[in-house]
């Protein structure tokens, strides 16, 4: 239990404030990355608001609400959910948000272990997951509707870029000082301090509650730098190269394994490879992601494998792989007694120790949380939504003009392909990144327009000929 201190409500309570001054003073999209990626850089972590029909209200879902309702009331930008295509995103965001009702509707029973019962799913659930389902896609939509040119695209790679260079040192100082930044500001550290401590040293936490998350958001500011050293564009005077070194060096200094390997990957990739290969790697990444689950259940995913390789690497790091492992295949088993819907809310997606109730669960990726909530329909249609910008950005290469475009597309769809891979392990998938892939979607979405545009203009030309 976290005891939240009176300055980690006021934070929260003021972001909405920050909110209004960044879309009076910057443009909507500047506005709607810092407001989102801001919220996720320095609000204090497990600190909600809980009110009646609602989802707590806390560092994931008040810059996301800001943000919508800045973009609306202040720069007078409608963002709708369902377009006028009835195409892929149309019938996912429909699974996406339906999907809580018929899971509440199929998980009415309690359930009796240990002594302990867990409540059924009722009508009140239903309605609160879906009002929660609508607040975490709501930055994909953001991104959708709002990132639409190539200036868009580069702002976005530029604050990415901006946001490692300033957090890179809070970082360095936790490195030094150990994670000390969210105890100092708000009174309290948000998880377990001794999971920080990495190779005789600490890995930097700052204000996102784990080491994982602040490692893979440097990881993901690497491939930003990497993709500006391409262009050769600089970034506060600095040289794109050096930037890039520098966080290189960050993203090591933070002890991750896993995202040390994504952003080293990415940076060869970018830097060494053409841009089919980083797409080609992107989809292999994304298919992985999507067919994860399918290949635990039938037993054909190299698990054993990757065991060997983490012990090549450290006894410590095997050990940590093969407790995800055996928890994972804990919990599917668990979860594929009600594969399509899964169980809902109330801990009910967890294993029980059949003789005390105890929790023996350890729920770390992404996909085994929702696959578990709500089932393969579930993962479905949230795995769908993150994959679709990628498969897009794929189809719409050949569309593409300049380099610089050529370059922020397959770079970007490595990115999401990097998200996805991500969720496997770990549960990493924060509004921002919603956001990001929403920028995707969105710029492939005015690349197609675009060409189907100039299409109808040519068959006019020849017609009039």
């Amino acid at each position: 239990m976290y005891n939240s201190s009176w300055f980690a409500y006021v934070i929260l309570a003021l972001w909405p404030l920050v909110a209004v001054w960044l879309y009076r003073s910057k443009s909507v999209t500047e506005a709607t990355l810092w407001t989102i990626l801001g919220g996720h850089m320095f609000l204090p972590v497990r600190t909600m608001v809980d009110l009646p029909m609602i989802p707590p209200l806390g560092k994931e879902s008040i810059p996301a609400l800001a943000a919508f309702l800045g973009c609306r009331f202040i720069a007078g930008r409608r963002i709708s959910f369902f377009s006028q295509r009835r195409d892929w995103v149309f019938w996912l965001l429909l699974l996406f948000i339906l999907e809580p009702f018929i899971t509440a509707e199929l998980n009415g029973d309690a359930i009796f272990v240990g002594g302990y019962r867990l409540p059924p799913m009722e009508h009140y659930d239903a309605l609160s997951a879906v009002i929660n389902q609508i607040i975490i896609i709501m930055p994909f939509f953001l991104g959708r509707q709002l990132f639409r040119t190539e200036e868009d695209h580069a702002l976005l790679f530029r604050i990415l870029i901006l946001a490692g260079l300033f957090y890179s040192l809070l970082m360095l100082f936790e490195v030094r000082m150990s994670p000390q930044l969210h105890s100092w500001l708000y009174g309290y550290f948000p998880h377990s301090f001794a999971q920080q401590r990495r190779f005789d040293g600490f890995r930097p936490v700052v204000f996102m509650g784990h080491g994982l998350w602040v490692a893979f958001f440097a990881a993901i500011t690497v491939i930003a730098a990497t993709v500006f050293w391409q262009l050769k564009i600089k970034v506060l005077r600095f040289s794109p190269a050096g930037v890039s070194y520098y966080l290189l060096l960050v993203l090591l200094l933070c002890k991750s394994v896993a995202s040390v390997m994504y952003g080293y990957a990415a940076f060869l990739l970018i830097k060494m490879t053409s841009f089919k290969t980083q797409l080609r790697a992107a989809r292999m990444l994304v298919l992985i992601a999507l067919l994860y689950p399918s290949m635990s259940i039938m037993n054909v995913f190299p698990h054993q494998t990757l065991m060997g390789w983490a012990e090549s690497v450290s006894a410590e790091r095997a050990e940590s792989l093969g407790f995800r492992f055996k928890n994972e295949d804990m919990l599917l088993n668990h979860a594929r007694q009600r594969l399509f819907f899964g169980w809902g809310g109330w801990g009910r997606n967890r294993v029980h120790n059949e003789e005390t109730g105890d929790d023996i669960s350890v729920t770390d990726g992404k996909w085994i949380i929702t696959f578990g909530v709500f089932g393969w329909l579930g993962f479905i249609a949230e795995f769908g939504l993150l994959a679709l910008p990628v498969f897009r950005a794929v189809s719409v290469f050949k569309w593409a003009k300049t380099q610089q475009e050529k370059t922020f597309l397959s770079a970007h769809a490595l990115l999401i392909g990097i998200v996805m891979l991500d969720q496997l392990p770990n549960a990493s998938l924060a509004p921002w990144l919603w956001l990001v892939a929403g920028v995707l979607l969105g710029r492939t979405e005015a690349i197609f327009d675009e060409s189907k545009t100039q299409g109808e203009g040519r068959q006019v030309l020849i017609a009039q000929v």
